[in-house]
């Protein structure tokens, strides 16, 4: 016959083993809602804010609209981050230029995180070691990793690699470095590792000639063949102020228009990127006809 503190006992027991049963629950739900964040969500990319550009750096009013509406729309569409893919101002140098690229960037909800990118009219077309401390001093490194969800971003410094001839040390020092980064993705366990830099290597066919706008077929080959010996499946840029797209073998480059002055039929806007897993889908919109919502698939 069972005493009275036996029944509290078993009660008790009960009652932890419930409690355990109720945080271990917890703590699946929680590691599941993690799982889905970090294999579904979206991020912004930017491109070619290039304060100054529509007027030919008399006065920016045009561009501080359309980056005032760009930051508006992220913070009401909330991605996980958002990238601006060079071209931040028209002339190097210019403080008033810079200072009004990060007065409206700084008006980015801190829970979103921004990352910039240097392009030819931050670092000038063939940069020097003076124009790249500069951007460094004023917006950060030129080259640099990130995780964010199931990506590791590689930011790349294009115009380095576009005309690397007044600062060879700088180029050859950032062509050892992506290696070494391209290994750290490898390892890191993210499941998408991604490119991003201001020049595109090609506009629609990696075969293409050599232009103003894309990368010299030589390092162009180099790299693009490095990239997918470390199954890189997509690189975003911009420069082109035009949308493009192309494929060589398994990397898609895509070429995103401008936040600022267009030079060709698609309007100022940006591209929203969705990712699912491995699955990455994106589509640009102009700055009038955002989505209402973001919906994952």
């Amino acid at each position: 016959m069972f005493k009275f503190t036996d029944i509290l006992t078993v009660i008790m027991i009960r009652s932890r083993n419930y409690v355990l049963l109720c945080l271990a629950a917890l703590l699946v739900s929680s590691s599941c809602a993690a799982i889905r964040y970090t294999e579904n969500f979206t991020f912004f990319q930017m491109a070619d804010t290039q304060f100054g550009f529509f007027n030919e750096n008399k006065e920016f009013s045009k561009e501080t609209r359309n980056f005032e509406k760009a930051i508006a729309e992220t913070n009401r569409l909330r991605p996980a981050f958002v990238i601006v893919c060079g071209d931040l101002v028209n002339k190097p140098g210019d403080m008033a230029q810079i200072n009004e690229y990060k007065r409206i960037s700084g008006t980015l909800d801190p829970a979103i995180k921004i990352y910039n990118v240097s392009g030819n009219h931050d670092v000038e077309n063939a940069p020097t070691g003076s124009a790249l401390n500069f951007y460094r001093e004023h917006f950060g490194p030129d080259r640099y990793t990130f995780r964010s969800g199931n990506i590791f971003g590689i930011v790349l410094n294009s115009s380095l690699i576009k005309d690397p001839s007044k600062a060879p040390d700088e180029a050859a020092a950032q062509e050892a470095w992506v290696r070494v980064a391209l290994e750290d993705g490898k390892v890191s366990g993210s499941r998408n590792i991604i490119i991003f830099m201001h020049h595109p290597f090609f506009l629609n066919s990696a075969d293409e000639p050599n232009e103003y706008f894309n990368i010299d077929l030589e390092r162009r080959k180099m790299y693009l063949d490095l990239f997918d010996k470390y199954n890189v499946r997509q690189i975003f840029a911009g420069h082109y102020h035009r949308n493009a797209s192309g494929r060589s073998g398994n990397i898609e480059m895509i070429t995103t228009g401008p936040v600022g002055r267009p030079l060709g039929s698609d309007s100022s806007g940006f591209r929203i990127v969705s990712v699912n897993g491995t699955s990455l889908t994106h589509k640009y919109y102009a700055l009038d006809s955002l989505p209402a919502t973001l919906k994952l698939k």
